[in-house]
């Protein structure tokens, strides 16, 4: 198990403090997302736990011992860049053996052989063994890497964002082998991002960070189905969810086009005391519903395709807004529709972000 505890970067050159006292704990075996927009301190976690950065304060220990004072070659970690950072000069296989020959731990270049070779035919790359990384596409250098890493079997497997180098169709395919990779050899994993479908695709649980503060850490369908706060849902889902300014008056939640009947919300889902004034309230895109006798009608400006559905675009209550609705409806620009909302799915949050309901 990872833990980490009350951990702070403050950089000495400029003061700037990445990271605000982060507590987390990583299980055994999982594939865990460190995912949030640049600057956020993901990078700084990773640098952390890698050694390349010492922390100002707080503590970070591997299976209940401390590894703040410990050099990285001490910690038995795997680290793959975001480069891949590949010996030019070095065929794969001897990229793949390099760090079974040197260092306190090395060993005859036979068994080296023999151990890279192995993790070679795990990660499909033996037919690559003898070609230079100036000699690969991106994918086969991103699949070096990884196995120069496991070839050390390293108690943590930390990888830098080692998909954004690729295309897109390139990226769906690595990541799917990296996902099958790091389960079949059961290694705790740790993969810092900034694309949200790569960390709802690959992950056992994500960490959710914004200005070097975990928003919320959690598995993936809860950060899009239960967000902890206005950032969390903001950050998750595509179309972004639509976000409306109201006013609770007596009985209803009012805005410019249309209002929120609060008796209609389901009453479990209240997190919090609802007595203020002004509220913020979240519809993602799919749970606007059509429907002839509407909540409130409105213009459709652009209508976009993506696959079965459309995304129509118009404006309520002073903002942009975005519904997903299915092709089969035939909705174009211009139409003047009419659309409920589905009152168990909506988010409200205070001003400052809490989440209310």
């Amino acid at each position: 198990m990872i833990s980490i505890t009350n951990l702070r970067k403050v950089y000495d050159d400029n003061g700037y403090e990445a990271l605000k006292s982060i507590n987390l704990e990583i299980n055994d075996g999982e594939l865990v997302c460190l995912l949030g927009p640049s600057g956020c301190g993901k990078t700084t976690i990773l640098n952390l736990l890698a050694g390349l950065l010492d922390p100002t304060s707080g503590d970070i220990k591997f299976d209940n011992t401390s590894v703040i004072n410990k050099h990285p070659k001490d910690r038995n970690i795997g680290l793959v860049f975001q480069n891949y950072a590949l010996y030019p000069h070095m065929t794969v296989l001897e990229n793949v053996m390099f760090p079974l020959t040197v260092g306190r731990k090395k060993m005859q270049k036979k068994e080296a052989e023999k151990i890279a070779k192995k993790f070679m035919a795990i990660t499909n790359i033996v037919e690559l063994a003898n070609k230079k990384p100036g000699q690969m596409s991106g994918g086969q250098q991103q699949r070096v890497a990884i196995t120069r890493a496991l070839v050390q079997q390293p108690k943590v497997l930390l990888l830098d964002e080692p998909l954004s180098n690729l295309d897109a169709r390139l990226r769906l395919k690595i990541r799917e082998e990296i996902r099958r990779l790091i389960k079949e050899i059961g290694i705790t994993t740790i993969f810092v991002t900034h694309d949200q479908e790569e960390a709802l695709s690959i992950s056992d649980k994500i960490v959710i960070m914004d200005g070097g503060i975990v928003q919320q850490h959690d598995i993936p369908s809860n950060l899009y189905l239960e967000p902890k706060n206005l950032f969390v849902a903001k950050f998750m889902g595509n179309p972004i969810i639509n976000i409306f300014n109201m006013k609770k008056q007596e009985t209803a939640l009012v805005g410019d086009n249309f209002s929120i009947d609060i008796k209609l919300l389901d009453q479990s889902r209240f997190k919090a005391d609802f007595n203020k004034t002004n509220y913020v309230i979240g519809i993602r895109p799919e749970y606007f519903v059509l429907g002839k006798t509407a909540l409130f009608k409105t213009k459709v400006n652009t209508v976009e395709l993506i696959g079965k559905d459309n995304i129509v675009n118009f404006e309520a209550n002073g903002s942009y807004c975005k519904a997903i609705t299915d092709i089969s409806d035939g909705i174009k620009e211009g139409d003047i529709i009419g659309f409920n909302i589905k009152y168990d799915k909506i988010y409200i949050f205070e001003e400052d972000g809490a989440r209310v309901y």
